[in-house]
């Protein structure tokens, strides 16, 4: 039996209803899960485990990055002798903290030295005290710093310098946020303002 004009219509209209209310619901799950995800920096999803290197404190102890769990750990490549990157890293990490206010007590920032020849314990201890007591520096084998950094993905280099330092060190300026299960969740560019961070650091706080 042939199906009549308008049954076919009918069916055709409640086809097209379905499709649109597909792409509507879909449009609305995107829309919040980027509401819930979105960064200033870059999401990290799945987040990513990252080995529990052990280098030497700036309070004397052994550490690794991922001995924080139940924090939020903001990591950074840098050097006590840098003359701009890191300054300015430790410093808007420092204001971005002042910002969460009682959240800033759950938020550990690691500071690891890839330029241990020159970054004693004692230095990072002097250096790092500038900003915050609570931040730690960690340096030692070349090797273990090496390892670390690679698996951050960060690349640095001692570079021959006619100033007074003698030599300057490159390196990736970016800064590595762990969740509170120590893994590597997202990643900050450099040039992030205070509020940017501090917004970013919130997020993963929750």
């Amino acid at each position: 039996m042939p199906v009549r004009p308008w049954v076919r219509r009918l069916l055709i209209t409640e086809l097209v209803i379905l499709a649109l209310l597909v792409v509507v619901i879909g449009w609305f799950f995107w829309q919040s899960r980027l509401a819930r995800t979105t960064l200033n920096g870059m999401l990290l999803d799945p987040p990513q485990d990252v080995p529990a290197v052990r280098l030497l404190g700036s309070d004397g102890q052994l550490h690794a990055v991922t001995d924080f769990r139940g924090k939020v750990t903001v990591v950074f490549f840098g050097y006590t002798h840098c003359p701009d990157v890191c300054p300015t890293t430790a410093s808007t990490i420092t204001r971005a903290r002042a910002l969460l206010g009682d959240q800033a007590n759950h938020v550990q920032f690691v500071f690891v030295s890839v330029d241990p020849e020159r970054d004693t314990p004692e230095r990072l201890a002097s250096y790092l005290a500038k900003y915050d007591p609570s931040y730690l520096g960690l340096t030692g084998d070349e090797a273990a710093i090496q390892e670390l950094a690679t698996a951050f993905g960060v690349h640095y280099a001692k570079v021959e310098s006619s100033s007074a330092l003698g030599y300057v060190v490159e390196h990736t300026a970016s800064t590595f946020v762990l969740d509170r299960e120590g893994r590597l969740r997202a990643v900050l560019p450099f040039g992030l303002t205070p509020e940017q961070v501090a917004s970013d650091l919130r997020a993963l706080l929750k």
